[in-house]
């Protein structure tokens, strides 16, 4: 069975680009650009792993980890975070509430963030 993979990212083009590339990959991913329809679709589609943006209309990155770390039944899901804050606090803060990895997505390929999520998903 396919695994899931929910994209928070308001960056269109990015979201767009990634989405292909997880659907070649076989993977059945949806995509959401806010904070609050994440939440949302994280709550009722429950993925096998999210790939979560900061810097988010409605509600930032950090509401919806924080949202998401706090209930029992999402807490487990893994999360990716896609991001092009390189701020180290940002990265230490997502990584202390639950967070598998930290990506700045302007040091990454799609390619490469891929490679991650397959690491992540096995």
């Amino acid at each position: 069975m396919a695994k899931k993979i929910l994209i928070i990212e308001d960056d269109s083009a990015f979201q767009k680009a990634l989405k292909k590339s997880l659907e070649r990959e076989e993977y059945e991913v949806s995509a959401v650009s806010d904070g609050d329809t994440g939440i949302r679709a994280a709550s009722e589609e429950r993925p096998d792993l999210i790939l979560l943006d900061i810097i988010l209309p409605k509600k930032s990155g950090f509401e919806v980890m924080k949202y998401i770390s706090s209930k029992p039944e999402l807490a487990s899901i893994p999360v990716i975070v896609l991001t092009n804050l390189e701020g180290s606090n940002d990265m230490e803060k997502m990584l202390t509430m639950g967070a598998q990895a930290f990506l700045v997505k302007a040091n990454y390929s799609i390619k490469e963030i891929v490679d991650v999520i397959k690491r992540i998903l096995k």
